[in-house]
Protein backbone atom coordinates (compact mmCIF):
# COMPACT_ATOMS: atom_id res chain seq x y z
CA UNK A 1 0.00 0.00 0.00
CA UNK A 2 2.88 2.19 0.84
CA UNK A 3 4.63 1.83 -2.29
CA UNK A 4 1.23 2.11 -4.46
CA UNK A 5 0.71 5.64 -2.42
CA UNK A 6 4.04 7.00 -2.99
CA UNK A 7 3.79 6.16 -6.87
CA UNK A 8 0.28 8.05 -6.82
CA UNK A 9 1.79 10.85 -5.34
CA UNK A 10 5.20 11.39 -7.36
CA UNK A 11 2.55 10.80 -10.43
CA UNK A 12 0.43 13.56 -9.18
CA UNK A 13 3.88 15.92 -8.60
CA UNK A 14 5.17 15.66 -12.09
CA UNK A 15 1.90 16.42 -13.52
CA UNK A 16 1.91 19.79 -11.28
CA UNK A 17 5.68 20.07 -12.24
CA UNK A 18 4.91 19.65 -15.95
CA UNK A 19 1.78 22.03 -15.91
CA UNK A 20 2.97 25.11 -14.00
CA UNK A 21 6.63 24.66 -16.25
CA UNK A 22 9.39 24.50 -13.07
CA UNK A 23 13.09 25.72 -13.74
CA UNK A 24 14.79 23.12 -15.43
CA UNK A 25 17.43 23.34 -12.87
CA UNK A 26 17.60 24.79 -9.85
CA UNK A 27 19.78 27.49 -8.21
CA UNK A 28 21.94 26.55 -4.93
CA UNK A 29 21.92 29.51 -2.82
CA UNK A 30 23.62 28.27 -0.31
CA UNK A 31 27.90 29.96 0.31
CA UNK A 32 30.04 27.59 0.44
CA UNK A 33 33.92 28.16 1.82
CA UNK A 34 36.36 29.35 -0.23
CA UNK A 35 33.99 31.03 -2.70
CA UNK A 36 35.82 32.64 -6.21
CA UNK A 37 33.60 33.30 -8.19
CA UNK A 38 33.69 35.54 -11.74
CA UNK A 39 32.57 38.88 -11.13
CA UNK A 40 34.06 39.67 -7.84
CA UNK A 41 37.61 40.56 -6.94
CA UNK A 42 38.70 40.24 -3.55
CA UNK A 43 42.44 41.43 -2.58
CA UNK A 44 44.43 43.06 -0.32
CA UNK A 45 45.80 46.65 -0.53
CA UNK A 46 48.80 47.63 0.93
CA UNK A 47 47.77 50.13 4.13
CA UNK A 48 49.42 53.77 4.80
CA UNK A 49 49.63 56.23 7.69
CA UNK A 50 48.08 59.36 7.61
CA UNK A 51 51.48 60.84 6.58
CA UNK A 52 51.44 58.11 3.48
CA UNK A 53 54.07 56.16 5.01
CA UNK A 54 53.56 52.34 3.55
CA UNK A 55 52.92 50.23 6.79
CA UNK A 56 53.86 46.97 6.05
CA UNK A 57 52.05 43.99 7.29
CA UNK A 58 48.68 45.38 6.79
CA UNK A 59 46.04 45.98 4.91
CA UNK A 60 43.11 47.17 3.32
CA UNK A 61 40.56 44.80 1.92
CA UNK A 62 39.40 45.73 -1.37
CA UNK A 63 36.30 44.11 -2.66
CA UNK A 64 35.17 45.14 -6.20
CA UNK A 65 32.23 43.99 -8.31
CA UNK A 66 32.86 43.20 -11.88
CA UNK A 67 30.52 42.53 -14.34
CA UNK A 68 30.73 46.04 -15.92
CA UNK A 69 28.79 44.99 -19.42
CA UNK A 70 25.61 44.70 -17.31
CA UNK A 71 26.04 48.06 -15.11
CA UNK A 72 27.90 45.54 -12.17
CA UNK A 73 24.73 43.58 -11.62
CA UNK A 74 24.95 40.84 -9.55
CA UNK A 75 24.04 37.26 -9.77
CA UNK A 76 23.42 34.51 -7.46
CA UNK A 77 27.07 33.53 -7.15
CA UNK A 78 28.29 37.07 -7.08
CA UNK A 79 26.26 37.37 -3.99
CA UNK A 80 27.86 34.59 -2.55
CA UNK A 81 31.57 35.98 -3.36
CA UNK A 82 30.52 39.53 -2.07
CA UNK A 83 29.04 37.42 1.51
CA UNK A 84 32.32 35.44 1.47
CA UNK A 85 34.75 38.01 1.07
CA UNK A 86 33.07 39.95 3.86
CA UNK A 87 33.49 37.18 6.68
CA UNK A 88 37.07 36.84 5.08
CA UNK A 89 38.53 40.18 5.07
CA UNK A 90 36.37 40.50 8.58
CA UNK A 91 38.23 37.57 10.29
CA UNK A 92 41.98 38.63 9.05
CA UNK A 93 44.08 39.76 11.74
CA UNK A 94 45.90 41.75 9.09
CA UNK A 95 43.30 43.45 7.43
CA UNK A 96 42.39 47.30 8.80
CA UNK A 97 39.28 47.99 6.85
CA UNK A 98 36.74 46.70 3.64
CA UNK A 99 36.43 49.21 0.59
CA UNK A 100 33.28 47.83 -1.19
CA UNK A 101 33.45 49.36 -4.58
CA UNK A 102 32.48 48.46 -8.62
CA UNK A 103 34.74 48.54 -11.25
CA UNK A 104 34.98 50.96 -13.77
CA UNK A 105 33.45 54.82 -13.66
CA UNK A 106 29.84 54.26 -14.77
CA UNK A 107 28.15 51.97 -11.74
CA UNK A 108 29.34 50.55 -8.20
CA UNK A 109 26.27 48.42 -8.66
CA UNK A 110 22.52 48.03 -10.01
CA UNK A 111 21.55 45.62 -7.77
CA UNK A 112 19.98 42.27 -9.47
CA UNK A 113 19.97 41.35 -13.00
CA UNK A 114 16.07 41.87 -13.90
CA UNK A 115 16.00 39.05 -16.34
CA UNK A 116 17.60 36.61 -14.10
CA UNK A 117 14.84 37.51 -11.46
CA UNK A 118 12.15 37.53 -14.75
CA UNK A 119 12.85 34.36 -15.96
CA UNK A 120 13.75 32.46 -12.71
CA UNK A 121 12.33 34.13 -9.61
CA UNK A 122 8.76 35.27 -11.28
CA UNK A 123 5.88 33.31 -10.15
CA UNK A 124 9.15 31.43 -7.93
CA UNK A 125 8.28 32.43 -4.82
CA UNK A 126 9.87 29.65 -3.05
CA UNK A 127 13.05 30.36 -4.95
CA UNK A 128 12.99 34.09 -4.55
CA UNK A 129 12.47 33.51 -0.41
CA UNK A 130 15.62 31.55 -1.12
CA UNK A 131 17.25 34.26 -3.03
CA UNK A 132 16.51 37.12 -0.43
CA UNK A 133 18.08 34.55 2.43
CA UNK A 134 21.44 35.18 0.30
CA UNK A 135 20.73 38.53 0.36
CA UNK A 136 19.65 39.51 3.78
CA UNK A 137 22.75 37.80 4.73
CA UNK A 138 25.09 39.31 2.47
CA UNK A 139 23.47 42.44 4.02
CA UNK A 140 23.86 41.25 7.61
CA UNK A 141 27.38 40.48 6.45
CA UNK A 142 28.38 44.05 6.19
CA UNK A 143 27.00 45.29 9.21
CA UNK A 144 28.40 42.09 11.21
CA UNK A 145 32.03 43.07 9.87
CA UNK A 146 34.73 43.42 12.11
CA UNK A 147 36.30 46.50 10.41
CA UNK A 148 34.64 49.01 9.07
CA UNK A 149 33.43 49.26 5.52
CA UNK A 150 33.43 51.92 3.44
CA UNK A 151 31.39 52.14 0.14
CA UNK A 152 33.60 53.97 -2.55
CA UNK A 153 30.82 54.60 -4.89
CA UNK A 154 32.50 54.92 -8.62
CA UNK A 155 28.73 55.52 -10.69
CA UNK A 156 25.47 54.26 -10.18
CA UNK A 157 24.15 52.64 -6.92
CA UNK A 158 20.66 51.62 -7.20
CA UNK A 159 18.50 48.50 -6.32
CA UNK A 160 19.64 46.13 -4.05
CA UNK A 161 23.28 48.00 -4.24
CA UNK A 162 21.45 50.95 -2.66
CA UNK A 163 21.00 48.66 0.49
CA UNK A 164 23.91 47.06 0.10
CA UNK A 165 26.15 50.91 0.25
CA UNK A 166 23.21 52.14 3.09
CA UNK A 167 24.46 48.66 5.64
CA UNK A 168 28.11 50.20 4.95
CA UNK A 169 29.56 52.30 7.53
CA UNK A 170 30.63 54.88 5.26
CA UNK A 171 30.25 56.46 1.93
CA UNK A 172 32.43 58.38 -0.72
CA UNK A 173 31.01 59.03 -3.94
CA UNK A 174 32.13 60.86 -6.99
CA UNK A 175 29.73 63.52 -7.67
CA UNK A 176 28.67 62.50 -10.95
CA UNK A 177 26.76 59.40 -9.23
CA UNK A 178 23.65 58.15 -9.04
CA UNK A 179 21.50 57.04 -6.21
CA UNK A 180 17.97 55.06 -6.74
CA UNK A 181 15.76 52.65 -5.00
CA UNK A 182 13.46 50.94 -7.78
CA UNK A 183 10.41 50.02 -5.53
CA UNK A 184 6.67 50.22 -6.22
CA UNK A 185 7.61 51.33 -9.88
CA UNK A 186 9.25 48.04 -10.67
CA UNK A 187 6.50 45.61 -7.97
CA UNK A 188 8.78 46.14 -4.91
CA UNK A 189 8.95 47.38 -1.93
CA UNK A 190 12.83 48.55 -0.57
CA UNK A 191 12.49 46.11 2.38
CA UNK A 192 15.70 44.42 1.44
CA UNK A 193 17.02 47.13 4.00
CA UNK A 194 16.63 50.89 2.93
CA UNK A 195 13.52 51.21 4.77
CA UNK A 196 15.11 50.22 7.55
CA UNK A 197 18.32 52.17 7.20
CA UNK A 198 16.86 55.35 5.92
CA UNK A 199 14.59 56.41 8.59
CA UNK A 200 17.43 55.92 11.26
CA UNK A 201 19.84 58.21 8.67
CA UNK A 202 17.99 60.69 7.31
CA UNK A 203 14.65 60.83 9.39
CA UNK A 204 10.93 59.79 9.13
CA UNK A 205 9.68 62.04 6.30
CA UNK A 206 12.93 62.43 4.00
CA UNK A 207 12.76 58.72 3.69
CA UNK A 208 9.42 58.42 2.59
CA UNK A 209 10.30 60.30 0.10
CA UNK A 210 13.40 58.78 -0.95
CA UNK A 211 11.48 55.21 -0.49
CA UNK A 212 8.53 55.55 -2.33
CA UNK A 213 8.51 58.21 -5.16
CA UNK A 214 11.74 56.08 -7.21
CA UNK A 215 13.59 59.30 -8.35
CA UNK A 216 17.11 59.26 -8.52
CA UNK A 217 19.20 61.58 -6.10
CA UNK A 218 22.72 62.76 -7.48
CA UNK A 219 25.56 62.24 -4.62
CA UNK A 220 25.10 66.32 -3.70
CA UNK A 221 21.97 65.59 -2.32
CA UNK A 222 22.71 62.32 -1.17
CA UNK A 223 24.82 64.10 0.94
CA UNK A 224 22.83 67.09 1.75
CA UNK A 225 20.49 64.64 3.01
CA UNK A 226 22.97 62.90 5.10
CA UNK A 227 23.03 59.29 3.31
CA UNK A 228 26.68 59.45 2.68
CA UNK A 229 29.94 61.18 4.11
CA UNK A 230 31.92 62.77 1.10
CA UNK A 231 31.37 63.76 -2.71
CA UNK A 232 34.70 64.38 -4.88
CA UNK A 233 34.45 65.85 -8.24
CA UNK A 234 35.25 63.19 -11.12
CA UNK A 235 35.03 65.00 -14.14
CA UNK A 236 38.02 66.61 -15.95
CA UNK A 237 37.56 69.19 -18.50
CA UNK A 238 40.66 70.53 -20.28
CA UNK A 239 42.63 69.29 -17.61
CA UNK A 240 41.09 70.38 -14.47
CA UNK A 241 37.85 69.17 -12.40
CA UNK A 242 34.88 70.65 -12.43
CA UNK A 243 31.56 70.24 -10.43
CA UNK A 244 29.03 67.72 -11.75
CA UNK A 245 27.25 70.34 -14.63
CA UNK A 246 23.85 68.59 -14.80
CA UNK A 247 22.81 69.56 -11.20
CA UNK A 248 23.49 72.68 -8.92
CA UNK A 249 26.48 73.18 -6.61
CA UNK A 250 26.61 76.66 -6.61
CA UNK A 251 24.16 77.52 -4.38
CA UNK A 252 22.11 75.85 -1.00
CA UNK A 253 18.32 77.58 -2.32
CA UNK A 254 16.87 79.18 -4.43
CA UNK A 255 15.41 82.91 -4.65
CA UNK A 256 12.45 81.37 -2.31
CA UNK A 257 14.56 79.59 0.41
CA UNK A 258 13.83 76.23 -1.18
CA UNK A 259 16.94 74.11 -1.08
CA UNK A 260 18.23 73.38 -4.30
CA UNK A 261 21.57 71.87 -3.76
CA UNK A 262 22.38 68.69 -5.76
CA UNK A 263 18.91 69.07 -7.69
CA UNK A 264 18.87 68.66 -11.45
CA UNK A 265 19.64 71.38 -13.70
CA UNK A 266 16.45 72.32 -16.40
CA UNK A 267 16.10 74.54 -19.13
CA UNK A 268 19.76 75.71 -20.82
CA UNK A 269 21.48 75.39 -17.83
CA UNK A 270 21.02 71.92 -18.78
CA UNK A 271 21.62 71.91 -21.68
CA UNK A 272 25.14 73.85 -21.30
CA UNK A 273 25.39 71.12 -18.92
CA UNK A 274 25.47 68.54 -21.25
CA UNK A 275 27.48 70.05 -23.56
CA UNK A 276 30.27 70.05 -20.80
CA UNK A 277 29.73 66.54 -19.98
CA UNK A 278 30.13 65.57 -23.35
CA UNK A 279 33.65 67.52 -23.42
CA UNK A 280 34.93 65.72 -20.28
CA UNK A 281 36.43 62.91 -19.28
CA UNK A 282 36.08 60.79 -15.51
CA UNK A 283 38.71 61.00 -13.66
CA UNK A 284 38.23 59.00 -10.40
CA UNK A 285 42.10 59.53 -9.04
CA UNK A 286 40.28 62.38 -6.27
CA UNK A 287 37.98 59.37 -5.19
CA UNK A 288 40.66 56.87 -5.00
CA UNK A 289 42.65 59.67 -2.70
CA UNK A 290 39.84 60.41 -0.79
CA UNK A 291 39.08 56.82 -0.01
CA UNK A 292 42.91 56.16 1.12
CA UNK A 293 42.48 59.52 3.21
CA UNK A 294 40.23 57.52 5.16
CA UNK A 295 41.51 54.01 5.38
CA UNK A 296 44.46 55.71 6.87
CA UNK A 297 42.85 57.29 9.42
CA UNK A 298 41.73 53.69 10.88
CA UNK A 299 45.54 52.55 10.83
CA UNK A 300 46.75 54.42 13.84
CA UNK A 301 43.56 53.65 16.10
CA UNK A 302 43.01 50.27 18.77
CA UNK A 303 41.85 47.34 16.88
CA UNK A 304 39.29 46.53 19.53
CA UNK A 305 38.39 49.60 20.18
CA UNK A 306 37.30 50.72 16.89
CA UNK A 307 35.19 47.66 16.12
CA UNK A 308 33.23 48.01 19.68
CA UNK A 309 32.92 51.74 18.31
CA UNK A 310 31.59 49.93 15.54
CA UNK A 311 29.47 47.66 16.62
CA UNK A 312 27.65 50.34 19.54
CA UNK A 313 27.09 53.11 16.58
CA UNK A 314 25.54 50.39 14.21
CA UNK A 315 23.20 48.91 16.49
CA UNK A 316 19.88 51.51 15.86
CA UNK A 317 20.23 50.28 12.10
CA UNK A 318 20.92 46.93 13.06
CA UNK A 319 17.77 47.17 15.65
CA UNK A 320 15.45 48.02 12.89
CA UNK A 321 17.40 45.55 10.35
CA UNK A 322 16.60 42.25 12.74
CA UNK A 323 13.15 43.78 13.81
CA UNK A 324 11.91 43.50 9.88
CA UNK A 325 14.40 40.98 8.11
CA UNK A 326 12.00 38.03 8.60
CA UNK A 327 8.78 39.42 7.69
CA UNK A 328 9.94 40.79 4.82
CA UNK A 329 11.52 38.61 3.29
CA UNK A 330 8.37 36.67 3.51
CA UNK A 331 6.41 39.20 1.80
CA UNK A 332 9.05 39.71 -1.01
CA UNK A 333 8.85 36.18 -1.82
CA UNK A 334 5.00 35.92 -2.01
CA UNK A 335 4.79 39.30 -4.30
CA UNK A 336 6.78 37.62 -6.74
CA UNK A 337 3.42 35.87 -8.33
CA UNK A 338 1.64 39.44 -8.63
CA UNK A 339 3.07 42.83 -8.97
CA UNK A 340 6.96 41.60 -8.71
CA UNK A 341 6.65 39.21 -11.05
CA UNK A 342 5.03 42.14 -13.51
CA UNK A 343 7.71 44.79 -12.90
CA UNK A 344 10.79 42.94 -13.20
CA UNK A 345 9.02 41.30 -16.76
CA UNK A 346 8.57 44.79 -17.41
CA UNK A 347 11.39 45.64 -17.05
CA UNK A 348 13.37 43.27 -18.71
CA UNK A 349 11.36 42.39 -21.64
CA UNK A 350 10.95 47.15 -21.79
CA UNK A 351 13.23 49.29 -23.93
CA UNK A 352 14.10 52.77 -24.09
CA UNK A 353 11.84 53.20 -26.81
CA UNK A 354 8.64 51.37 -24.93
CA UNK A 355 9.36 51.89 -22.03
CA UNK A 356 10.22 49.64 -18.88
CA UNK A 357 7.12 50.09 -16.73
CA UNK A 358 3.82 48.79 -16.92
CA UNK A 359 0.76 50.46 -17.79
CA UNK A 360 0.09 51.71 -14.37
CA UNK A 361 -3.54 52.73 -14.92
CA UNK A 362 -4.69 49.59 -17.21
CA UNK A 363 -4.04 47.80 -13.64
CA UNK A 364 -5.56 49.83 -11.34
CA UNK A 365 -8.69 49.90 -13.52
CA UNK A 366 -8.31 46.12 -13.65
CA UNK A 367 -7.82 45.73 -9.74
CA UNK A 368 -10.90 48.12 -8.80
CA UNK A 369 -13.09 45.79 -11.04
CA UNK A 370 -11.44 42.66 -8.87
CA UNK A 371 -9.85 40.97 -11.66
CA UNK A 372 -7.20 38.17 -10.54
CA UNK A 373 -3.83 38.04 -11.19
CA UNK A 374 -3.57 36.21 -13.80
CA UNK A 375 -1.02 35.63 -16.29
CA UNK A 376 -2.95 37.52 -18.98
CA UNK A 377 -3.49 40.41 -17.27
CA UNK A 378 0.10 40.46 -16.29
CA UNK A 379 1.31 40.34 -20.17
CA UNK A 380 -1.81 42.58 -20.74
CA UNK A 381 -0.19 45.30 -18.96
CA UNK A 382 3.31 44.59 -20.88
CA UNK A 383 5.55 47.53 -22.35
CA UNK A 384 5.08 46.01 -25.86
CA UNK A 385 1.07 45.73 -25.32
CA UNK A 386 -0.01 49.01 -24.25
CA UNK A 387 2.25 50.30 -27.72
Amino acid sequence: MNAIRESTMRSVTDQIVARHTAPRQLTDHCVAPDVVVPGVVHEKRPARTPRGDLAPGIYHAWITIDNQAQFNSYSVDMLKGIQWALKTASNARDVVSVVLTGAGSKAFCTGGNATDFARYYARNPQEFRQFMRLFNDTVSAVMVCEKPVICRVNGMRTGGAQELGLACDFTIAQDLALFGLAGPKHGGAMIGGATDFLPVMIGAEAALAVGTLCESLSAHKARRLGMITAVVPALKVDGKFVPNPLVVTDRCVDEFGELVLGEPKTGEALLQGKALLARGEVDLSLLDAKVEELCAKFVTMFPDSLTKSLEALRKPKIEAWNRNKEDNRAWLALNMMTEACAGFRAFAEGSKEAGREIDFVALRQALAKGAPWTPDLIDNLMPHARN
